[in-house]
C-alpha cells in the first residue's frame, strides 16, 4: 500500500511541475478583440475623415462678427477673486471669430504650413476619433499653436476684455441667454445634452451671445491674448492689460464640455502655461477694427445677421 501511495504521489507531483512547462508550448490565448468602434484608427486616417467629413456634413464657414466700440459690463462681484470687482469698461470695436477654430479650418493650417498637428501620441487615437469631426472644434493646442494659427490667418487673439464682451454682451448677464441655467443650453459637463465630447460648433442656439458669438459658455474653454494678472480688475489695474503679470501663465476664457458647478460663469478667469494642450481647450481669433478681413458678419445688437463684407 505503502509503494502504490508513494507512486500515485510522484506522478502526482510530476503532473504538477510539468504544467507551466504545458503553458508554454500550448502558448497563451490573445485577448479579445475590441468592438469594432472602440478599434484604434491610425492618424493617416483621422486627417482624412477630419479633412473631409462626410458627404451629409457640410462644412461650417469661418466668419467673424463685428463687436461695436462701447462700455461693458466686465466681472462680477458674486464669483470668485480674480473676478472681482464688477465694473464698467471701454473697449474699442473688434472682429471676432463667429465659432471657435474647427478641425477642418486648423487642419489647412497644419498643411499649409508644416506646423504640428493637433493631439496626443498615436497610441491615444481611439479617444481622438470622438474629438475629430471636422465641424468639432480643434482640440490638443497650446497658445502657441493658437498664436501661430490666428497670425497665419491674418488675425490675433482676443484680449480677455475683448472675449468677454462678445460673448456676455453688455449689460452684465451671467450667461449668454440670461440669468437662469435651466435644462441644456450649452454642451457643459452635465449628461442629456446630447453629447458625451465637443459639438459641432453652433450646435445650442442658446450659447449664443447678444452679438452673434456662438459657444462661449460651452464647448472647449478658449486661449486669450493676456497673460494672466490676478487682481487685474482691481482699481490699480483697471484699464490695463499686461501691468503686474508675471508671463508665466496666459489666460483662459469660458467654459467646456467638461465644465460643472462655479466654472460655468461666462466671468470664470482659469489660466494655464502657455504650452499645455488638452482635450478641453480650443480658441478663436480676433481683429482690430480697422484690420481687413476676408469674410465676416456684421451683427446688430440682437445677434442678427444684416450684412456680409468682402475682402
Amino acid at each position: 500500500m505503502d509503494t502504490r501511495f508513494k507512486v500515485i504521489f510522484l506522478i502526482a507531483v510530476l503532473f504538477m511541475a510539468g504544467l507551466p512547462v504545458m503553458g508554454i508550448l500550448r502558448g497563451t490565448d490573445p485577448p479579445p478583440s475590441a468592438p469594432e468602434e472602440e478599434k484604434g484608427v491610425s492618424l493617416e486616417s483621422q486627417r482624412d475623415i477630419t479633412k473631409s467629413g462626410s458627404a451629409r456634413e457640410e462644412i461650417v464657414k469661418e466668419e467673424m462678427v463685428f463687436i461695436p466700440a462701447g462700455e461693458f459690463v466686465r466681472g462680477t462681484n458674486d464669483g470668485g477673486y480674480n473676478e472681482r470687482p464688477q465694473g464698467v469698461m471701454h473697449v474699442e470695436g473688434f472682429w471676432i471669430d463667429k465659432y471657435e477654430v474647427t478641425n477642418h479650418h486648423y487642419l489647412e493650417f497644419v498643411e499649409a504650413t508644416g506646423h504640428r498637428k493637433p493631439g496626443l501620441p498615436s497610441r491615444y487615437a481611439r479617444k481622438m476619433l470622438h474629438l475629430r469631426g471636422p465641424n468639432q472644434p480643434v482640440t490638443y493646442v497650446s497658445w502657441h499653436d493658437a498664436f501661430a494659427y490666428c497670425q497665419w490667418r491674418g488675425k490675433r487673439l482676443p484680449t480677455e476684455a475683448e472675449w468677454e464682451k462678445a460673448v456676455r454682451g453688455e449689460d452684465g448677464r451671467t450667461w449668454p441667454w440670461g440669468e437662469k441655467l435651466e435644462g441644456h443650453p450649452a454642451n457643459f459637463g452635465e449628461a442629456g445634452d446630447g453629447y458625451e465630447y465637443t459639438a459641432p460648433v453652433g450646435s445650442f442656439p442658446l450659447d449664443r451671445s447678444m452679438f452673434g458669438v456662438y459657444d462661449g459658455a460651452g464647448n472647449l474653454m478658449e486661449w486669450a491674448d493676456n497673460w494672466y494678472v490676478e487682481n487685474l480688475y482691481r482699481p490699480s489695474k483697471v484699464g490695463t492689460q499686461q501691468d503686474g503679470a508675471s508671463k508665466t501663465y496666459k489666460t483662459l476664457r469660458g467654459g467646456g464640455y467638461t465644465s460643472r458647478g462655479i466654472d460655468l460663469r461666462i466671468t470664470n478667469r482659469m489660466f494655464m502655461v502657455p504650452d499645455f494642450r488638452d482635450e478641453t481647450i480650443g480658441f478663436r481669433c480676433a481683429k482690430s477694427s480697422g484690420e481687413s478681413h476676408d469674410e465676416a458678419v456684421v451683427a446688430n445688437s440682437k445677434g442678427t445677421d444684416i450684412q456680409r463684407k468682402s475682402k
